[in-house]
């Protein structure tokens, strides 16, 4: 881990400017929202929507990938590649691309997209078929951030003039790699956990690294950030049986927690007034975690765990509950946040595999499965289920939903559709 000097008056002013323009407030700017944990904290989204219903417009984009479209200003910007490990297509590793594409927000129209050579050789095949854009770009004034597993971080200007580009590391895997970048200040945060075991901070402006915390394993969940009480920030991330908190500005590792979930930590995690939640595992498993500690805080700040949750899917929060989507068992649960408690657990009739994180927007939760169902529930601990939506679309709905300025954004794998009230 290497340290952090010299931070310029420049720089600091950077940074301000970057979180004051030209975004609005109804934006979807990163993975899971705002503040990355699923919430659309400015109104809602419709409730039904059909083939020929509440769409407001649907744009062919230039290539499959399962990243989230991210919504920022009058832009909409997506990540794609071409060329190899196509579905229903192979072709030659040589002619594969990775592309950031901007989007006109208002009606969809592609306003230009960028290659970016891949690092070759890519892993041969991904699983499912996920592909080699499944990580989810931040977005603020300063510019557009992607990252592309092996092939490194890039930061493009909102006008598509690429900035620069840093690798974080060059290892592959069978699942690829799909978590997604996180701005915090002056850094721009990766969980490299596939690439080199680490968690990896750039400088925005010149991509240079500030520091790497080491120790990242069997992790593809993007790291969150959690207000303490007092007003400090600690950057948190699940990986193989732990809870690590970090402090985000120097990579120093302050606390970690056990989880009793075996094997690799998919889920994001959330967190309320301190409090960090977890679901995860193959064999199910969830538990909270009192953040602020220091060292191994399993007994002291570990409040409870049970052995309900999901492989895949994220959950979110609100007032006082948990909601989550198991991955294949098509059941809806619903906890009690400070006790754990399984308040429900409810299977959806013909529900197929969800691997979309859930999403939250005006007291409606909204579950995305792979063949394009729409589950929308009422964020409340009574099951309820206001609607079933289909777009009757070809392809897979593995990325998760966005929600902006009453506007909910579904990608399938080759088609982004934008779905409001007429």
């Amino acid at each position: 881990m290497r340290g952090w000097t010299g931070l310029t008056a420049l720089g600091i002013m950077f940074g301000l400017l970057g979180s004051l323009m030209p975004g609005r407030a109804a934006d979807w700017p990163q993975f899971r929202g705002p503040t990355g944990m699923g919430v659309c904290p400015n109104g809602g989204a419709p409730v039904s929507w059909s083939a020929d219903r509440n769409v407001l417009w649907k744009a062919d984009l230039p290539g499959p990938g399962t990243s989230t479209p991210i919504v920022f200003g009058d832009r909409i910007y997506v990540t794609c590649y071409t060329g190899f490990g196509i579905p229903g297509e192979r072709g030659s590793m040589d002619d594969l691309k990775l592309h950031v594409a901007a989007l006109d927000r208002g009606n969809g129209k592609l306003v230009w997209s960028r290659e970016v050579q891949p690092d070759l050789p890519e892993q041969d095949r991904i699983r499912e078929e996920h592909g080699y854009a499944s990580n989810t770009p931040a977005v603020a004034a300063d510019g557009v951030y992607a990252f592309f597993g092996k092939s490194g971080v890039v930061k493009f200007a909102h006008d598509g003039k690429q900035l620069w580009r840093t690798r974080v590391g060059s290892g592959l895997h069978g699942w690829g790699s799909g978590t997604s970048v996180v701005l915090h200040g002056e850094l721009v945060i990766v969980n490299a956990s596939v690439e080199s075991e680490s968690l990896v901070a750039l400088d925005r402006r010149t991509g240079k690294e500030v520091w790497r915390a080491r120790g990242i394993k069997e992790s593809w969940n993007t790291p969150i950030l959690v207000q303490l009480p007092g007003g400090k920030t600690e950057l948190v991330v699940a990986i193989q049986g732990k809870i690590l908190g970090f402090d985000p500005a120097t990579g120093q590792e302050l606390w970690s927690c056990a989880t009793d979930i075996g094997w690799y930590m998919v889920p994001c995690l959330v967190a309320h007034d301190g409090v960090v939640y977890c679901v995860g595992g193959r064999s199910g498993g969830g538990l909270a975690v009192r953040a602020g500690g220091r060292g191994d805080v399993t007994q002291s700040h570990r409040l409870w765990t049970i052995r309900k949750g999901s492989n895949v899917t994220s959950p979110v929060f609100h007032d006082g509950h948990l909601y989550w989507m198991h991955e294949s068992l098509g059941i809806a649960y619903c906890a009690e946040a400070k006790s754990g408690k399984i308040v429900y657990e409810q299977r959806l009739d013909r529900a197929d595999q969800v691997y979309a994180a859930a999403v939250l927007a005006d007291g409606k939760i909204y579950y995305v499965s792979r063949s394009g169902q729409v589950f929308v529930l009422a964020a409340r601990p009574v099951f309820e289920k206001l609607a079933t939506n289909t777009l009757g679309a070809r392809g897979r709905f593995d990325s998760s939903p966005a929600i902006a300025d009453g506007r909910l954004y579904l990608r399938t794998d080759r088609t982004l559709y934008c779905l409001g009230e007429k």
